[in-house]
């Protein structure tokens, strides 16, 4: 009886993807980025598979068009060459197709209009603890300039309130780098009111959690700062209250090395683009205020 030859089915690109997990895990990749490359990837191969080629082909025009925010186009490149980098190196498909280079992200930095701010913070119902925790986080956003993700991961330990300052932990941080940030007193008195409403059963949830006790996404957070905004009347995102900490800081005369440190930027690249957008105020306020106007409308005037 001759042998039977057992036919090795190729491995699917699931197969493949969750082996390529496996390793992202184990290389120590944070929860939120293996989170995120379940998203992109998933969603990019929704009934394809490596052997249509051509079908991946289209995918990715429709996955890049022309008019996608740079920003959002580089996060979706990175995740799609990482994954595709793999199957190269297994052997499942010839090449990578991701050979287009990332787009310029200039980034648009805003400041919100103090009276906006002070709108906005007239709105969350302190009476309730959503609204008390909604009203904190964005007194401490405004106050310290952190990034979303890094405020809802802070745990009770990482402030000392008597010390006025918060640590944000190097396995927070999106840099990886430990800092240490200044609280005022008003967002240290408010922070105390948050922590004394905790029940003790919530032990170590981050101290800005759902009412449940659960930690909350920054998704999740988006979408409250959204439906104030739409009682303001004007749009305003978790990343417009960092933004606004920067410049308002910058116009009220901090070093742009300390806010640098602050912001927890590596180098002054992503500082000065806050300080660009400072000195378009200052020409402004120069335009407006310049001696050389009084000449000019008093010339001005003679010539009528």
């Amino acid at each position: 009886m001759g042998k039977v030859l057992k036919i090795v089915q190729p491995k699917t690109w699931k197969e493949y993807f969750s082996d390529f997990l496996l390793e992202k895990q184990i290389a120590g990749c944070r929860k939120r980025t293996l989170r995120d490359y379940r998203y992109h990837i998933t969603r990019f191969f929704d009934g394809l598979e490596l052997e249509d080629w051509e079908g991946i082909q289209e995918r990715l025009k429709e996955y890049f068009p022309p008019d996608l925010a740079p920003a959002t186009f580089n996060i979706r490149r990175a995740y799609l060459k990482a994954f595709f980098s793999y199957l190269v190196k297994q052997g499942a498909i010839p090449q990578n197709p991701i050979t287009f280079k990332k787009r310029k992200d200039e980034g648009k930095a805003r400041a919100i209009p103090q009276e906006v701010l002070k709108k906005l913070l007239e709105l969350p119902n302190k009476a309730t603890y959503t609204g008390l925790r909604d009203y904190v986080l964005i007194l401490f956003t405004l106050d310290t300039g952190i990034r979303p993700k890094e405020a809802l991961s802070l745990l009770p330990e990482h402030f000392n309130l008597e010390a006025r300052e918060v640590t944000v932990p190097g396995g927070i941080a999106k840099t990886k780098a430990t800092r240490t940030l200044p609280l005022s007193p008003l967002t240290v008195q408010w922070l105390k009111k948050l922590l004394k409403v905790r029940p003790p059963e919530w032990g170590d949830a981050p101290v800005f959690c759902s009412q449940d006790g659960k930690a909350i996404l920054e998704t999740s957070w988006s979408h409250r700062l959204a439906s104030y905004s739409k009682r303001l009347g004007h749009k305003i995102t978790p990343y417009d209250l960092r933004h606004s900490f920067a410049l308002h800081s910058l116009r009220n005369g901090i070093s742009p090395f300390a806010l640098q440190r602050i912001l927890g930027h590596t180098d002054l690249t992503m500082t000065k683009r806050y300080l660009a957008l400072t000195q378009e105020d200052l020409q402004k306020e120069h335009e407006k205020t310049s001696p050389v106007n009084f000449f000019t409308t008093k010339r001005m005037r003679k010539l009528r």
